[in-house]
């Protein structure tokens, strides 16, 4: 059996331009379903958002995201969490940092650090804090 871990974002309305960006971001399609599509509310003011919806890539990058159920309360934090991606081809973690920055705040420039030939950290334009580097080799210590 495999058990995976993926990052789940939660948004307040926004979830499905936060998944479209996601998908062009990573060079893919995002799918998603609604809150109207699945009866899973009758209020009408929550038909046409996001109650499932994901981005997933064949190299692996998988990120979940939703709008919060009606009536829950909403509060995105500071520093909550991270979505790291770590990979080991540089040109496919450069890539997917140049699809990031749109709208981003650079919070360590995508360069040479001690534990990665690169590694950088963004906060995009929807406030989710991305983490990207190449994995170093394993240590022969």
């Amino acid at each position: 059996m495999t058990i995976t871990t993926t990052p789940h974002l939660n948004f307040d309305g926004n979830a499905r331009e936060a998944l479209d960006f996601y998908a062009t971001a990573f060079g893919t399609e995002a799918t998603a379903m609604t809150y109207g599509a699945t009866g899973a509310s009758d209020d009408p003011a929550w038909a046409d958002r996001i109650v499932w919806g994901q981005v997933q890539t064949a190299s692996g990058i998988r990120v979940m995201a939703f709008d919060v159920w009606p009536h829950q309360p909403y509060d995105q934090g500071a520093n909550a969490m991270y979505v790291y991606l770590s990979g080991t081809d540089a040109e496919e973690i450069t890539a997917a940092w140049n699809g990031l920055l749109d709208g981003a705040e650079v919070r360590q420039p995508l360069g040479p650090a001690a534990w990665s030939q690169i590694a950088g950290q963004l906060r995009d334009k929807f406030g989710v804090i991305w983490a990207l580097d190449v994995a170093a080799a394993p240590s022969e210590d």
